[in-house]
Protein backbone atom coordinates (compact mmCIF):
# COMPACT_ATOMS: atom_id res chain seq x y z
CA UNK A 1 0.00 0.00 0.00
CA UNK A 2 1.36 3.27 -0.95
CA UNK A 3 3.11 5.58 0.73
CA UNK A 4 6.35 3.85 1.64
CA UNK A 5 7.73 4.44 4.80
CA UNK A 6 10.57 6.25 3.28
CA UNK A 7 10.74 7.72 0.02
CA UNK A 8 10.82 4.94 -2.63
CA UNK A 9 14.86 4.76 -4.23
CA UNK A 10 14.46 2.21 -6.85
CA UNK A 11 13.01 3.40 -9.80
CA UNK A 12 12.12 2.01 -13.42
CA UNK A 13 11.49 4.22 -15.99
CA UNK A 14 10.00 3.66 -19.31
CA UNK A 15 8.72 6.53 -22.15
CA UNK A 16 7.83 7.13 -25.86
CA UNK A 17 10.47 7.19 -28.69
CA UNK A 18 10.34 10.65 -28.92
CA UNK A 19 13.93 12.98 -28.89
CA UNK A 20 12.58 15.04 -26.02
CA UNK A 21 10.95 12.32 -24.19
CA UNK A 22 13.65 10.18 -24.33
CA UNK A 23 16.27 12.75 -23.59
CA UNK A 24 14.30 12.95 -20.13
CA UNK A 25 14.73 9.61 -19.46
CA UNK A 26 18.07 9.89 -19.94
CA UNK A 27 18.36 12.62 -17.83
CA UNK A 28 16.42 10.70 -14.56
CA UNK A 29 18.46 7.67 -15.02
CA UNK A 30 21.75 9.85 -14.89
CA UNK A 31 20.09 11.47 -11.55
CA UNK A 32 18.63 8.17 -10.05
CA UNK A 33 19.94 5.49 -12.00
CA UNK A 34 17.15 2.94 -13.42
CA UNK A 35 17.01 -0.04 -11.06
CA UNK A 36 15.30 -3.39 -13.13
CA UNK A 37 11.91 -4.29 -12.99
CA UNK A 38 12.08 -7.18 -10.68
CA UNK A 39 13.37 -4.97 -8.20
CA UNK A 40 11.78 -1.54 -9.24
CA UNK A 41 9.58 0.25 -6.59
CA UNK A 42 7.73 2.59 -8.94
CA UNK A 43 7.61 2.59 -12.36
CA UNK A 44 7.95 6.33 -14.15
CA UNK A 45 6.20 6.23 -17.22
CA UNK A 46 7.14 9.26 -19.62
CA UNK A 47 4.09 10.08 -22.44
CA UNK A 48 1.17 10.53 -22.46
CA UNK A 49 -2.08 8.90 -22.13
CA UNK A 50 -2.32 6.33 -24.88
CA UNK A 51 1.38 5.24 -23.47
CA UNK A 52 0.20 4.99 -19.62
CA UNK A 53 -2.28 2.65 -20.48
CA UNK A 54 -0.41 0.35 -22.65
CA UNK A 55 2.14 1.09 -19.40
CA UNK A 56 -0.20 -0.39 -17.35
CA UNK A 57 -1.08 -3.43 -19.90
CA UNK A 58 2.61 -4.09 -20.54
CA UNK A 59 3.66 -4.44 -16.51
CA UNK A 60 0.34 -5.86 -14.95
CA UNK A 61 1.68 -8.34 -13.68
CA UNK A 62 4.52 -6.75 -11.66
CA UNK A 63 2.13 -5.13 -9.48
CA UNK A 64 4.35 -1.89 -9.13
CA UNK A 65 2.99 1.55 -8.85
CA UNK A 66 3.24 4.02 -12.07
CA UNK A 67 3.46 7.09 -11.83
CA UNK A 68 3.57 8.73 -15.25
CA UNK A 69 4.67 12.11 -16.57
CA UNK A 70 3.09 14.18 -19.68
CA UNK A 71 4.53 13.87 -22.63
CA UNK A 72 1.82 13.88 -24.34
CA UNK A 73 -1.50 15.97 -25.83
CA UNK A 74 -3.96 15.68 -22.96
CA UNK A 75 -2.64 13.96 -20.05
CA UNK A 76 -5.59 12.97 -18.01
CA UNK A 77 -3.77 9.99 -16.85
CA UNK A 78 -0.71 11.29 -15.71
CA UNK A 79 1.23 13.71 -13.93
CA UNK A 80 3.31 17.59 -14.81
CA UNK A 81 6.57 17.48 -16.07
CA UNK A 82 8.87 17.54 -13.24
CA UNK A 83 12.07 19.54 -13.26
CA UNK A 84 15.55 18.10 -12.70
CA UNK A 85 16.31 20.37 -9.66
CA UNK A 86 13.12 18.86 -8.01
CA UNK A 87 13.80 15.56 -5.69
CA UNK A 88 11.59 12.87 -7.64
CA UNK A 89 11.84 10.17 -4.51
CA UNK A 90 10.15 13.06 -2.31
CA UNK A 91 7.47 13.81 -5.08
CA UNK A 92 6.59 10.21 -5.32
CA UNK A 93 6.50 9.51 -1.48
CA UNK A 94 3.91 12.65 -1.44
CA UNK A 95 1.68 11.03 -4.27
CA UNK A 96 -1.68 9.82 -3.66
CA UNK A 97 -2.92 6.46 -5.35
CA UNK A 98 -5.44 5.28 -7.62
CA UNK A 99 -6.34 2.20 -7.85
CA UNK A 100 -8.30 0.76 -10.92
CA UNK A 101 -10.26 -2.37 -12.06
CA UNK A 102 -9.64 -3.25 -15.77
CA UNK A 103 -12.94 -4.72 -17.89
CA UNK A 104 -12.38 -7.91 -19.21
CA UNK A 105 -13.72 -8.52 -22.92
CA UNK A 106 -14.18 -12.30 -23.97
CA UNK A 107 -15.08 -11.98 -28.04
CA UNK A 108 -16.46 -14.68 -30.35
CA UNK A 109 -15.95 -14.41 -34.00
CA UNK A 110 -17.26 -15.95 -37.09
CA UNK A 111 -14.09 -18.10 -37.72
CA UNK A 112 -15.14 -19.75 -34.03
CA UNK A 113 -12.34 -18.55 -32.43
CA UNK A 114 -12.72 -16.67 -29.21
CA UNK A 115 -10.85 -14.22 -28.26
CA UNK A 116 -9.49 -12.25 -24.48
CA UNK A 117 -8.51 -8.77 -23.44
CA UNK A 118 -8.19 -6.52 -20.74
CA UNK A 119 -9.42 -2.35 -20.91
CA UNK A 120 -8.78 0.51 -18.22
CA UNK A 121 -10.08 2.63 -20.53
CA UNK A 122 -13.15 1.12 -22.38
CA UNK A 123 -15.00 -1.80 -24.64
CA UNK A 124 -16.21 -0.65 -27.72
CA UNK A 125 -18.18 -1.95 -30.60
CA UNK A 126 -18.21 -0.36 -34.17
CA UNK A 127 -19.48 -1.07 -38.04
CA UNK A 128 -16.99 -2.47 -40.38
CA UNK A 129 -18.67 -1.39 -43.33
CA UNK A 130 -20.71 1.06 -44.87
CA UNK A 131 -23.67 -0.84 -43.21
CA UNK A 132 -24.90 0.21 -39.69
CA UNK A 133 -24.57 -1.80 -37.15
CA UNK A 134 -27.48 -4.15 -35.51
CA UNK A 135 -26.64 -5.52 -31.93
CA UNK A 136 -28.86 -6.97 -29.60
CA UNK A 137 -28.03 -6.17 -26.12
CA UNK A 138 -28.66 -8.57 -22.83
CA UNK A 139 -27.54 -7.51 -19.41
CA UNK A 140 -27.56 -10.53 -16.55
CA UNK A 141 -29.22 -12.92 -19.27
CA UNK A 142 -32.34 -10.58 -19.74
CA UNK A 143 -32.84 -8.69 -23.47
CA UNK A 144 -32.96 -5.02 -22.59
CA UNK A 145 -32.44 -4.17 -26.43
CA UNK A 146 -33.52 -6.34 -29.23
CA UNK A 147 -31.96 -4.27 -31.75
CA UNK A 148 -29.93 -1.45 -31.60
CA UNK A 149 -28.80 0.13 -35.11
CA UNK A 150 -25.92 2.50 -34.88
CA UNK A 151 -22.61 2.97 -35.56
CA UNK A 152 -21.79 1.14 -32.43
CA UNK A 153 -21.22 1.31 -28.58
CA UNK A 154 -18.99 1.90 -25.71
CA UNK A 155 -18.66 0.15 -22.45
CA UNK A 156 -16.53 2.70 -20.57
CA UNK A 157 -14.60 2.38 -16.87
CA UNK A 158 -14.98 5.15 -14.97
CA UNK A 159 -11.47 6.36 -15.69
CA UNK A 160 -12.25 5.94 -19.23
CA UNK A 161 -15.90 7.89 -18.99
CA UNK A 162 -14.05 10.62 -19.71
CA UNK A 163 -12.66 9.67 -23.20
CA UNK A 164 -14.63 7.98 -26.25
CA UNK A 165 -17.37 7.91 -23.67
CA UNK A 166 -17.27 11.64 -23.45
CA UNK A 167 -17.35 12.40 -27.07
CA UNK A 168 -19.86 10.37 -28.07
CA UNK A 169 -22.58 12.47 -25.00
CA UNK A 170 -21.96 9.75 -22.39
CA UNK A 171 -22.31 10.48 -18.85
CA UNK A 172 -18.99 10.78 -16.75
CA UNK A 173 -19.31 8.92 -13.85
CA UNK A 174 -16.79 9.51 -10.80
CA UNK A 175 -14.33 6.35 -9.99
CA UNK A 176 -16.16 5.43 -6.56
CA UNK A 177 -19.36 5.74 -8.61
CA UNK A 178 -19.74 1.79 -9.18
CA UNK A 179 -21.03 2.07 -12.85
CA UNK A 180 -20.33 1.47 -15.93
CA UNK A 181 -21.47 3.48 -18.97
CA UNK A 182 -23.13 2.00 -21.60
CA UNK A 183 -23.25 4.67 -24.66
CA UNK A 184 -24.31 4.00 -28.18
CA UNK A 185 -22.22 5.25 -31.08
CA UNK A 186 -25.02 7.27 -33.31
CA UNK A 187 -27.95 5.54 -32.96
CA UNK A 188 -30.45 5.67 -35.66
CA UNK A 189 -32.79 3.24 -33.86
CA UNK A 190 -34.06 3.69 -31.31
CA UNK A 191 -33.22 7.18 -32.35
CA UNK A 192 -33.48 8.59 -28.91
CA UNK A 193 -31.67 6.15 -26.65
CA UNK A 194 -29.18 8.04 -25.20
CA UNK A 195 -27.30 4.48 -23.06
CA UNK A 196 -27.72 3.24 -19.59
CA UNK A 197 -25.72 3.54 -16.80
CA UNK A 198 -25.17 -0.31 -15.15
CA UNK A 199 -23.95 -1.43 -11.91
CA UNK A 200 -20.11 -2.36 -12.00
CA UNK A 201 -21.22 -5.98 -11.20
CA UNK A 202 -23.21 -6.07 -14.39
CA UNK A 203 -22.61 -8.78 -16.76
CA UNK A 204 -22.97 -7.34 -20.34
CA UNK A 205 -23.62 -9.42 -23.78
CA UNK A 206 -23.66 -7.75 -27.42
CA UNK A 207 -24.90 -10.25 -30.33
CA UNK A 208 -24.43 -9.10 -33.70
CA UNK A 209 -27.25 -9.61 -35.70
CA UNK A 210 -26.57 -9.95 -39.82
CA UNK A 211 -22.97 -10.85 -39.09
CA UNK A 212 -22.10 -11.59 -42.81
CA UNK A 213 -24.08 -8.31 -44.16
CA UNK A 214 -22.92 -6.32 -41.01
CA UNK A 215 -19.71 -6.95 -39.64
CA UNK A 216 -18.40 -5.86 -36.32
CA UNK A 217 -15.09 -5.68 -34.80
CA UNK A 218 -15.02 -4.96 -31.19
CA UNK A 219 -11.70 -2.93 -28.95
CA UNK A 220 -10.27 -3.00 -25.52
CA UNK A 221 -8.15 -0.52 -24.83
CA UNK A 222 -5.32 -0.95 -27.96
CA UNK A 223 -6.63 -4.83 -28.70
CA UNK A 224 -9.51 -4.62 -32.04
CA UNK A 225 -10.81 -8.28 -32.99
CA UNK A 226 -12.84 -8.34 -36.04
CA UNK A 227 -15.77 -10.07 -37.28
CA UNK A 228 -17.11 -10.45 -33.61
CA UNK A 229 -20.23 -12.48 -33.42
CA UNK A 230 -20.78 -12.40 -29.33
CA UNK A 231 -19.24 -10.35 -26.73
CA UNK A 232 -19.29 -10.55 -23.01
CA UNK A 233 -18.01 -7.21 -21.15
CA UNK A 234 -17.54 -7.64 -17.24
CA UNK A 235 -15.14 -5.09 -14.71
CA UNK A 236 -13.16 -7.78 -13.15
CA UNK A 237 -12.60 -7.07 -9.75
CA UNK A 238 -9.48 -9.62 -9.52
CA UNK A 239 -6.95 -7.25 -11.10
CA UNK A 240 -6.34 -3.74 -9.57
CA UNK A 241 -3.38 -1.83 -10.61
CA UNK A 242 -2.07 1.48 -8.96
CA UNK A 243 -1.60 4.68 -10.70
CA UNK A 244 0.14 7.91 -8.67
CA UNK A 245 -0.80 11.36 -8.47
CA UNK A 246 0.42 14.57 -7.12
CA UNK A 247 -1.76 15.63 -4.17
CA UNK A 248 -4.61 17.84 -5.57
CA UNK A 249 -4.09 16.22 -8.78
CA UNK A 250 -5.72 12.87 -8.45
CA UNK A 251 -7.95 11.36 -11.00
CA UNK A 252 -11.26 11.19 -8.95
CA UNK A 253 -10.70 14.76 -8.54
CA UNK A 254 -10.39 15.54 -12.41
CA UNK A 255 -13.36 13.55 -13.34
CA UNK A 256 -15.08 15.85 -11.15
CA UNK A 257 -13.55 18.87 -12.23
CA UNK A 258 -14.47 17.44 -16.02
CA UNK A 259 -17.72 17.72 -15.69
CA UNK A 260 -17.79 21.86 -14.78
CA UNK A 261 -15.45 22.15 -18.24
CA UNK A 262 -17.23 23.92 -20.92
Amino acid sequence: MWPPTNPPQKLHFVSIPSSKATQYKKNLIDKYGNSDINEAEVIICIGGDGFMLETLHNYLNYHIPIYSINFGSVGFLTNPKVTLEKDLPSILHQAQPTYLHPLSMTAYTADGKTHTALAFNDIFLYRQTRQAAKIQIITNDEIRLSELICDGIIVSTPAGSTAYNLSAHGPIVPLNSGLLPLTPICPFRPRRWKGALLPSSTSIQFLTIEEQKRPIAAVADFTEIRDVTKVFVKENKTIKSEILFNPGHELSERIVTEQFTA
